[in-house]
């Protein structure tokens, strides 16, 4: 592979990934570029893999627990309400939820699924 006088490789791969998406009668259409010099499927499995974690757990906390829209800014407590929103999910997946958004809504409804959660009587 060589590189351009930027310090950028000169050889790109670049990629079309097109996938059915059901909200929509259109497909989505995504090109990438790479320095990846890999099979095309493997790339595929990257790209999945990445959008796996994003949509797992960046889009609950972004979006179910509103991290984006939090205004809380002076340290130490967005670290702290980092932890928390972290374990809030661990204790809904541990406890067998799919959806994080009807998990915290029935952990806001009471004492008895908090309780579970942290397996109290």
């Amino acid at each position: 592979m060589g590189w351009a006088e930027d310090g950028y490789p000169s050889d790109e791969l670049s990629s079309r990934f097109q996938r059915p998406v059901s909200l929509i009668n259109a497909p989505t259409i995504r090109y990438y570029i790479s320095s990846w010099d890999e099979p095309v499927d493997r790339l595929a499995e990257r790209i999945r893999d990445y959008w796996h974690v994003e949509n797992k757990v960046h889009y609950v906390r972004d979006v179910t627990q509103g991290e984006d829209i939090s205004r809380i800014r002076v340290q130490p407590l967005p670290n702290n309400f980092a932890l928390a929103r972290n374990l809030a999910l661990n204790l809904y997946r541990d406890y067998g939820f799919d959806n994080m958004a009807q998990a915290q809504r029935k952990a806001g409804h009471g004492l008895s699924l908090l309780k579970s959660l942290f397996r109290m009587k």
